[in-house]
């Protein structure tokens, strides 16, 4: 019985992944003027996907009020980015500081890091200025604050997602599948920078 909850497990946390190809994250032709497209891009990249399922994996395993205070800074952050991003001034190496951002997200699950949450929270605000950057700049000229609100929404909800697998992972005695879980993010962040 323990092998199939881990199998399922597994099975929805990868699944946000296999919707996603990392070669459509960053086009650089986006066109939607709306928060239906705005919440689409954030589910157009597989390097958004593991950042933001990977911080609430990682509040949900840490526990206390890290729960809603990291998801929370890293959406307000995000947005932040965003509207720096969408005014056009540019952030060096956003590309590189998201995959950085996945492979330590994933190491921090993989090792059951248990940060204070004020730390915790400025190293996931400072990952979701890139994130939010990466959004903002590739933004319609019109239609940004649907669009923003969108990608703010799908955000949240996947963070929800990764709360609800970091929860289902924490109910399980060993170890084990956090450190799967996570070293597979960072294994995946990792290709993402070389790639």
């Amino acid at each position: 019985m323990k092998h199939v909850r881990i199998s399922t497990l597994s099975l929805a946390a990868a699944a946000p992944l296999f919707m996603a190809s990392a070669a459509s994250a960053h086009t650089g032709l986006e066109t939607g003027f709306s928060l239906v497209d705005g919440s689409l891009h954030p589910l157009g990249g597989i390097d958004h996907l593991a950042a933001m399922i990977s911080v609430g994996v990682w509040a949900a395993i840490a526990g206390g009020k890290r729960v809603w205070v990291w998801p929370i800074a890293f959406v307000l952050m995000m947005l932040v980015g965003g509207f720096i991003g969408h005014a056009g001034i540019e952030f060096p190496a956003v590309e590189p500081a998201i995959a950085l951002s996945v492979v330590v997200l994933g190491l921090a699950v993989a090792l059951g890091v248990k940060a204070p949450v004020a730390v915790g929270a400025v190293l996931i605000g400072l990952f979701a200025l890139f994130h939010g950057h990466a959004h903002g700049a590739e933004a319609p000229a019109t239609g940004w604050y649907g669009y923003a609100a969108g990608f703010a929404v799908a955000t949240a909800l996947l963070h929800v997602a990764g709360i609800a697998i970091g929860l289902a992972i924490g109910r399980i005695p060993s170890r084990v599948p956090a450190q799967i879980v996570g070293a597979a993010t960072a294994a995946l962040g990792v290709f993402l920078m070389v790639a």
